[in-house]
């Protein structure tokens, strides 16, 4: 290959990594894009005296919504921000909150629902007053109410942090009212109604509890935080017979201070988390170009 090739292609290639890196500045309206070392993402997203716990956008990615609470965790209330003539507007209270607590949202795929779990009552005989999942469908463009996801066999527990996929499958974490046992299950859907949960057969080495799964919408991978000393974001891999195998910790750059609430972007190219220290309680919302970690070595 001569020398003009080589030039040729030299400058092909930083011409893309530079279009590529404008695109996502555009697309998520940031100065910075990370690499494989985490950042933070828009420092001014918390309020006073409140905490962040989770934060993912709409699969457009022209919203992106997050959950805060106050310091005793006494309530939790979700918020979104919209994009709006290149910049994103003023956060406001998402549609779908109520006078209880919401916490945990997912799109669906195609951007066409979104589930999240609620403490609002069902009024449903059976069904224990906790957290549950609910979902909002859009029709014609509009947000209809909120409605609860019954799964048979988890009326009487704890159910949070659903996430659905391109087959109708439903994961969550689920556990008993007191938070003990927790671990993530999934449920399929049949005729529109959701089948008693399983527990996923997760591959691991610990027997530790398992919290806020994020599926891939092929779900050929599974990130999720296993419940230790702190919380460390875990990844598996779907072996085609209905287990997750392979499972290993994500990098050292990710885990370091305590970290959930996993969300990928629909590309497969940036992780969102939460991440900080429990008792300093200065957590935030970091993002970091996952690539290399999602393919199996």
């Amino acid at each position: 290959m001569n020398k003009l090739k080589i030039i040729l292609l030299i400058t092909i290639g930083v011409l893309s990594c530079k279009n590529e890196t404008e695109n996502a500045e555009m697309q998520f309206l940031t100065e910075q894009i990370p690499n494989n070392i985490p950042l933070e993402f828009k420092q001014n997203l918390i309020p006073k005296n409140k905490l962040i716990h989770k934060g993912i956008f709409s699969p457009d990615l022209k919203e992106f919504y997050y959950t805060i609470s106050d310091n005793s965790f006494e309530k939790f209330e979700v918020l979104v921000i919209k994009k709006n003539n290149g910049d994103w507007s003023k956060p406001k209270k998402a549609f779908f909150n109520s006078e209880c607590n919401e916490h945990g949202m997912s799109f669906s795929p195609d951007g066409n629902s979104i589930y999240f779990s609620s403490t609002r009552p069902t009024n449903i005989e059976g069904v224990f007053e906790t957290w549950h999942i609910w979902k909002s469908d859009k029709v014609n463009g509009e947000w209809k109410e909120p409605i609860f996801v019954d799964i048979p066999n988890m009326r009487e527990r704890l159910v949070s942090h659903p996430i659905i996929t391109n087959s109708g499958t439903l994961y969550f974490h689920s556990s008993n009212l007191d938070y003990s046992e927790m671990d993530i299950y999934n449920s399929k859907q049949v005729d529109g109604k959701f089948e008693d949960a399983k527990k996923t057969r997760i591959s691991m080495n610990s027997i530790a509890g398992k919290c806020t799964p994020f599926v891939s919408p092929k779900e050929d991978y599974l990130i999720f935080a296993s419940i230790g000393n702190q919380l460390d974001l875990m990844i598996s891999y779907n072996d085609g017979k209905g287990g997750w195998i392979n499972t290993k910790k994500l990098n050292n750059k990710i885990n370091n201070k305590g970290q959930g609430n996993p969300y990928v972007t629909p590309n497969n190219k940036f992780l969102f988390f939460t991440t900080g220290e429990y008792l300093e309680k200065n957590w935030k919302v970091n993002w970091v170009n996952i690539e290399t970690e999602i393919t199996i070595d």
